[in-house]
């Protein structure tokens, strides 16, 4: 006999938590990652910069944000 394995969203008796359920918006998750890619372009190159040092650390941030909206929405998802 096998174990149930607990899912998130789920109590450990497999009835769903109180509560709303979490709600996703694609439309406000597109909006919101594309916000941030937009973001990418407006970073400029320092023409004393010969390594790219400043912009390369800019944009891994913006990309790292966009990254945890898709991952919030994802496990909202998840949830539901």
């Amino acid at each position: 006999m096998s174990t149930p394995t607990p899912h998130p969203g789920n109590t450990s008796n497999g009835s769903p938590l109180p509560g709303p359920r979490p709600t996703v918006d694609p439309e406000r998750i597109r909006s919101d990652v594309d916000c941030l890619m937009a973001r990418l372009g407006g970073i400029e190159h320092d023409p004393n910069d010969q390594h790219g040092a400043g912009v390369i650390p800019q944009k891994a941030h913006i990309l790292e944000q966009a990254h945890e909206v898709l991952v919030q929405a994802l496990a909202s998802v998840d949830r539901a």
